[in-house]
C-alpha cells in the first residue's frame, strides 16, 4: 500500500467514530494552541528586546569612562545595583586625559578605531513655526555602528551629510505642532541655545529625517546629524579654554566578541583604569523576566499536551477493540503486520497533525486580532508600535507541529504494536 493510501485510509478510519475524534483532536488542540501562543510571544518579546538591544549598539557595544567615575555615572545606568550606592568624597566625576584614550584604544580586544566621544550640548529648549510653545530637549549624535532605533516614521539622521537633521523622540512632533509623526518628516524645527557668554540665544534650525518609536531604554534623546552636533558644539565652546574643551568623561566603543565575554573585557577594562558599562547592564532583569514567564506558560503547555497523548492511546486502544474482527480479516488475506502498525501509527500521526493545525490556525487568529487590538488607541501597548505581542514565523510554527506529530506517534506506538501483533483466528473469533 502506497503512502498516500495509507494516510487516506488511516483518515477515513479515524473519522469513522467523529465524537471519540474529535474530542481527542480538542485536546490536542489545546495543549498545541497553549504551546503556539507561549513560543510566539517569547518571539514577539525577544525581538522587541533585540531591537531594543540593537538601539543600544548591540551585543558587543561598551561605554567607558574613567574608574573614579563609575559609581558617581553608572548609577544612574538601567540595570544597576538594587541598593543605593553609598556617598563616597573620594568618588568624583573624572575627566579622562588624551594619554588615558590612547590606553583605552591600546587594550587587546576593544576597537580602538571606532572610540566616540560624546560632546554635551546644553540645548535650552526646541520649537516650530506650528507652535508658540517650548520643550526642553536632550539631543546627541549617533556614534558610528550598527544602530538599530525602532521609528513610527523616517529614518535615523545621516552622519555622512552637511544638512543639519534631527530625529525627533516619541511625542514631540504633535507636541511641536504637526499632525502626527508622518507630518513632522521633512518638516524644519528650530533648537535653541544660550551662548554662555552673552547669554543671547542662538538658533539652529533642523529638518526632522524621523520620529523614535517608544522604547523600554532611553537612546540618547533626539538624535541629530554629526554636522549639527559639531556647529552646536562649536557654538557652546567657542569661549571655553582650549583645555576645557578637551575634556573627555564618558567614550563610547566596541569589543571583539570573539575575544572576550562582556564579563571578561569589563574585567580587563577594570585592570587598566577604566570603568565599563555594556547592554547587559542597561537592559537590566528584563530579559530574565519575560523568559520566566514563558517557561511557566510553557509548562502548562506541556501539562495540556501530556493530558491530550493519553487520550491518543485511549482513543487508539478503542479502535483496536472496535476493528479486531477487521483487523484479523486483513491479516487472513494477507496484509503484513508492519502494514497493519504502519495504518494504527499514521492514525495517531494525523491526530497530532489535525489538532496542532486547528491550533496554529486558532492562534494566528487570535494572536493577529489581539496584536490590532493592543495596538489600537487607548490599547496597552499603544506606545510600543513596534513591539508585536505575539509573533508568528514558519520557523517557530512547523517545529511545534512537527513535535505534536512525533509526540502522537509515540502515544499511538503501544495501540499499534498491539493491532500488529493480533493473531488472526483469535481476531476473527473475537465478539
Amino acid at each position: 500500500m502506497k503512502f498516500f493510501d495509507i494516510l487516506r485510509t488511516a483518515n477515513h478510519n479515524l473519522f469513522r467514530n467523529k465524537v471519540r475524534t474529535a474530542l481527542t483532536i480538542i485536546a490536542i488542540f489545546v495543549g498545541s494552541f497553549t504551546i503556539i501562543l507561549n513560543v510566539a510571544i517569547n518571539a514577539g518579546v525577544n525581538a522587541f528586546i533585540d531591537d531594543q538591544t540593537a538601539s543600544l549598539g548591540g551585543e558587543d557595544y561598551l561605554m567607558v569612562m574613567s574608574a573614579g567615575s563609575a559609581n558617581t555615572i553608572a548609577s544612574s545606568m538601567m540595570g544597576g545595583s538594587d541598593e543605593p550606592t553609598e556617598y563616597d568624597p573620594s568618588q568624583k566625576v573624572s575627566a579622562m586625559n588624551a594619554e588615558e584614550i590612547e590606553k583605552l584604544k591600546s587594550i587587546d580586544g576593544i576597537d580602538g578605531d571606532n572610540i566616540y566621544i560624546a560632546k554635551q550640548i546644553p540645548i535650552e529648549y526646541i520649537t516650530s513655526d506650528k507652535t508658540d510653545k517650548k520643550y526642553t530637549i536632550n539631543v546627541g549624535a549617533m556614534p558610528p555602528g550598527d544602530f538599530k532605533i525602532g521609528a513610527t516614521a523616517g529614518h535615523i539622521p545621516n552622519n555622512k551629510t552637511n544638512e543639519y537633521q534631527i530625529m525627533l523622540e516619541p511625542g514631540y512632533a504633535k507636541a511641536l505642532g504637526f499632525e502626527s509623526d508622518e507630518d513632522a518628516i521633512g518638516k524644519v524645527v528650530a533648537l535653541v541655545m544660550l551662548d554662555p557668554f552673552t547669554n543671547q540665544p542662538m538658533e539652529f534650525e533642523a529638518k526632522v529625517v524621523g520620529v523614535q518609536a517608544q522604547g523600554v531604554v532611553a537612546v540618547n534623546g533626539s538624535l541629530i546629524s554629526l554636522a549639527l552636533e559639531d556647529a552646536m558644539y562649536e557654538a557652546g565652546t567657542k569661549h571655553y579654554p582650549a583645555e576645557q574643551k578637551e575634556l573627555v568623561y564618558t567614550v563610547q566603543t566596541r569589543f571583539d566578541t570573539s575575544k572576550y565575554t562582556e564579563e571578561e573585557i569589563k574585567k580587563v577594562l577594570e585592570e587598566n583604569g577604566f570603568y565599563a558599562v555594556g547592554v547587559s547592564d542597561m537592559m537590566g532583569m528584563i530579559r530574565t523576566f519575560f523568559d520566566v514567564i514563558m517557561i511557566v506558560f510553557g509548562i502548562f503547555g506541556g501539562i495540556a499536551l501530556l493530558a491530550a497523548a493519553i487520550g491518543i492511546v485511549n482513543t487508539l486502544f478503542m479502535s483496536v477493540e472496535e476493528r479486531t474482527r477487521e483487523i484479523g480479516l486483513d491479516k487472513a488475506l494477507g496484509m503484513s503486520s508492519s502494514r497493519v502498525y504502519a495504518e494504527f501509527a499514521t492514525e495517531a500521526i494525523m491526530l497530532g497533525f489535525w489538532g496542532s493545525v486547528v491550533g496554529v490556525l486558532v492562534a494566528v487568529l487570535i494572536g493577529t486580532a489581539v496584536n490590532s487590538a493592543v495596538h489600537a488607541p487607548g490599547g496597552f501597548l499603544e506606545v510600543f508600535p513596534t513591539f508585536d505581542l505575539f509573533k508568528f514565523t514558519v520557523g517557530n510554527i512547523l517545529p511545534i507541529v512537527l513535535t505534536v506529530m512525533f509526540i502522537a506517534f509515540l502515544a499511538g506506538t503501544i495501540p499499534a504494536w498491539k493491532a500488529a501483533h493480533k493473531n488472526p483466528i483469535d481476531a476473527l473469533r473475537y465478539e
